[in-house]
């Protein structure tokens, strides 16, 4: 998330994906850093995946992710 504030910062928008299991922890670090970053979660988890899941994947969340980096 601190790469991500750090893009913004200089005009550059971002977008963060993590998997499920780390929701919690980005709000709490959102909360604690005072931005709400763009974030799109993904299923987990991702290590051991074939590229074919990984793209499976990456095909079921881009439309999220277009749409976090444009707004609503």
């Amino acid at each position: 998330m601190h790469d991500i504030s750090d893009l913004e910062r200089r005009g550059l928008p971002g977008v963060f994906v993590a998997s499920e299991p780390f929701r919690d922890a980005a709000e709490t670090q959102a909360t604690a850093l005072g931005f709400d970053a763009a974030r799109v979660f993904v299923e987990h988890p991702i290590q051991d995946r074939t590229d074919d899941e990984m793209t499976a994947i990456a095909d079921a969340v881009v439309e999220q992710l277009l749409s976090a980096l444009t707004g609503p």
